[in-house]
């Protein structure tokens, strides 16, 4: 097949569109199919080509730390041009809606991803009665831009749900996939990783880590109530705009702490690849803070990588990870219960082993390889729908 696919976010950026949007790509690659890729014009240095496809940038403007792209008639124009099978349309929000509407002007199928959970973002950001005000107007503009695609995809039931309950027709359930050849238990041995280790615990402390976005939405503030368990110590791998306040909020949990304090949590900053894979393995718990997550695609990592989970009890996570088995579920709405799970999951060196082999073991089917081809087989259906509609 010939796959155009029109995403809100792409490289040099990295959060989960652009990682899902990689991953797709390489695959489709791997599998023999073609494809071009639509983003936003990025201020920073920007690839021509990914995967060996043609990456066609569009007009933007910055808005925070984020390219947001405009919705011109450029994105018409390329769709016609390119001709595709089927449009990929990752988050549609801004370029996304727009390409929706220039592939039904043009008779193209249709495949949305619904990946972020915007109305969320948007409550949790505007206090009092305008945060739900301004939700429910999120919503009707998810509905009407998902109205256009010939099928929603959602990564999860918790997602699905949500869809459905706020009127999203013709829904699906399409997950993601892990790389368990790059996230592995293996890197635990590795000189880097375990010299790592031995700077980061240098009394054998238990490392408590979070790898993602440092965002106002990954409510991030969660982990002071886990700053100063004994014997532990936070660290903190990614980048973004609460770099400094997470930074200072949680070195002051620390010092705050009754007896001897722990040590300063430790910010590695944003990883990629072996880097990222080794910062995994050096840690002996993953911990998960945002309530709006639509999936979760690194807890998945975590899972591959051997570790231990403890995730709210919400959204996307709820999917991935069930209490007592593969890690711990916290009550995000009760104070002290992220802690109690976290202590729940450190109580001794067996059963965080055991949280972890069942982790590993539950994301072992989970290649993206098996994820495209289930998705290659939902550009087929839409692509039959729609030629037996012309018919």
């Amino acid at each position: 097949m010939r796959v155009a696919i029109v995403t809100e976010s792409f490289l040099p950026s990295l959060n989960g569109v652009t990682t899902s949007v990689c991953r797709v790509a390489d695959h489709l690659r791997a599998q023999g199919h073609d494809a071009v890729i639509l983003a936003p014009r990025s201020r920073d240095a920007t690839p021509e080509r990914y995967a060996g496809f043609r990456v066609h940038r569009v007009a933007s403007v910055p808005v925070r730390s984020f390219d947001v792209g405009l919705p011109t008639g450029e994105i018409e124009a390329i769709l016609a041009e390119a001709a595709p099978d089927v449009v990929h349309v990752a988050s549609p929000f801004v370029v996304g809606a727009r390409g929706l509407r220039a592939a039904g002007r043009l008779g193209l199928p249709t495949v949305a991803i619904f990946q972020t959970d915007m109305a969320g973002y948007v409550r949790q950001h505007t206090p009092g009665p305008a945060g739900a005000a301004a939700g429910r107007t999120t919503w009707r503009w998810i509905r009407r831009v998902h109205s256009w695609a010939d099928l929603t995809l959602a990564p999860s039931t918790a997602a699905l749900a949500d869809l459905r309950a706020h009127g999203v027709a013709r829904t699906a359930l399409w997950g993601r996939g892990v790389d368990t050849t790059l996230f592995s238990p293996a890197w635990r041995s590795d000189a880097v990783t375990r010299a790592m280790r031995r700077e980061l615990a240098p009394a054998g402390e238990r490392l408590v880590g979070y790898v993602g976005r440092l965002a106002p939405e990954k409510e991030l503030e969660r982990l002071a109530e886990i700053a100063d368990v004994p014997g532990t110590r936070l660290v903190i791998v990614g980048g973004g705009p609460s770099r400094e306040s997470v930074g200072a909020l949680l070195t002051e949990a620390v010092a705050a702490a009754a007896g001897r304090p722990n040590l300063p949590p430790v910010f590695l900053g944003p990883r990629q690849g072996e880097d990222l894979a080794r910062a995994y393995a050096a840690l002996d718990l993953f911990v998960h803070t945002g309530t709006h997550e639509t999936f979760g695609q690194t807890i998945q990592e975590a899972g591959a990588s051997g570790l231990p989970v403890v995730v709210p009890r919400a959204g996307g996570p709820i999917d991935l990870v069930t209490d007592g088995d593969n890690g711990h579920l916290f009550d995000p709405a009760v104070p002290g219960s992220l802690r109690d799970a976290v202590c729940r999951s450190l109580s001794s060196q067996h059963h965080l082993s055991e949280l972890g082999r069942r982790g590993l073991e539950r994301v072992s089917d989970r290649s993206w390889a098996a994820v495209v081809s289930r998705l290659i087989g939902h550009y087929e259906e839409v692509a039959r729908a729609r030629t037996l509609v012309a018919a």
